[in-house]
């Protein structure tokens, strides 16, 4: 019987769900920008029941076998995904797209989820980068942040896109 190899890259990936409403309107456009560059379905709230894919990156801790306190990590998910973000108008109810904030699409949720997890590891002493974070509203389409830089970690907020 051979042994396994005790280095290589090792990532593991929790999935949570969320359902949340947004629109993409610009504030500061005129209907008519919004709805040539939206379109205007895209103009009214619509909802989707969104998956959302977080994976951590480390080495196995020879003790528990795992790369990541898996009940940290739940409790992360938890607090920084799904009760920031279900059953909310994301517009509206969450501070970095309210007011004319960030545009809530995929891919800002899928920045925003990775800086905001990573924060909360970090807090938690977790001693993982999160590595890529996927945003699907659907089916048909998803969005992925991945880390540039494995070893560095998300210590920059998503920048603020605020309207004038």
């Amino acid at each position: 019987m051979s042994e396994a190899p005790a280095r290589g890259a090792l990532s593991l990936t929790r999935r949570v769900t969320f359902t949340a409403a947004h629109r993409y309107l610009r504030p500061e456009w005129s209907a008519a920008q919004n709805a040539e560059r939206f379109g205007r379905a895209l103009m009214e709230f619509h909802s989707h029941d969104y998956v959302c894919d977080v994976t951590v990156s480390g080495a196995i801790d020879e003790t528990t076998g795992m790369i990541v306190d898996l009940g940290l990590l739940d409790r992360v998910l938890r607090a920084e995904v799904v009760e920031r973000f279900d059953q909310r108008r994301l517009n509206l109810d969450v501070e970095e797209f309210a007011g004319g904030g960030q545009m809530p699409t995929g891919e800002n949720l899928a920045r925003l989820i990775a800086y905001r997890v990573q924060r909360a590891l970090d807090e938690g002493d977790a001693g993982v980068p999160v590595t890529e974070v996927t945003v699907a509203e659907d089916s048909t389409l998803r969005s992925t942040w991945r880390r540039d830089d494995i070893a560095a970690r998300a210590t920059t907020p998503p920048p603020e896109t605020r309207a004038v």
